[in-house]
């Protein structure tokens, strides 16, 4: 059997198929607009990295506590190319699997998908409710509030930057300039 050919209107019909939430499908597309962010910054392949970010999360609402896991099978079902299933699956490196992100994509999906929480959820307490006016600094402020966003793992993203050999300050302003791209779909284009 040949590998399918992913294309967005594939990934995205597949990660409906398993996820009816909203917030997730935002978090789906906020990590896509990142990637596409990351990959045209680096003269990678847009389209791809874009697909990954899309549907990093496939398995999360069905299948919590097998996260990744059940990504990899429904992938591997679905003839998904292996450089696709190897990069969603170093997205959990350390907390789900044991897949270390080698390659550009596979570091920046690992280093970008907890910091699209913490970018939005510093967003939605802003006067404007934006990321369109929104600083690095503005989610700075409150990194150390470990209360703020208790669900984002914070050393995740600390051990991304590393990986990728950029600041933190850097990976966050990349973050949330990639978030600007899909403001809108994401409800964060403000009041």
């Amino acid at each position: 059997m040949s590998q399918i050919v992913p294309t967005r209107d594939l990934a995205l019909d597949l990660f409906k198929k398993y996820n009816k939430s909203e917030s997730l499908l935002k978090h789906a597309l906020s990590v896509e607009g990142v990637m596409k962010y990351m990959a045209k910054k680096s003269g990678e392949d847009v389209e791809k990295w874009g697909i990954i970010g899309l549907i990093h999360d496939l398995d999360y609402e069905m299948y919590p506590d097998q996260h990744c896991i059940m990504t990899e099978k429904i992938l591997r079902e679905n003839r998904w190319p292996e450089e696709y299933i190897r990069a969603v699956l170093s997205h959990g490196w350390g907390l789900i699997t044991d897949t270390e992100p080698v390659s550009l994509l596979e570091k920046t999906i690992f280093a970008v998908d907890e910091l699209t929480g913490l970018v939005a959820t510093s967003a939605l307490v802003r006067p404007s409710k934006s990321v369109l006016d929104m600083e690095a600094k503005s989610v700075k402020k409150k990194w150390n509030d470990k209360r703020f966003a208790a669900g984002v793992n914070r050393s995740v993203i600390e051990k991304g930057a590393e990986m990728l050999g950029v600041s933190l300050d850097s990976l966050i302003t990349d973050c949330i300039m990639g978030m600007r791209t899909v403001a809108e779909e994401i409800g964060l284009k403000g009041v």
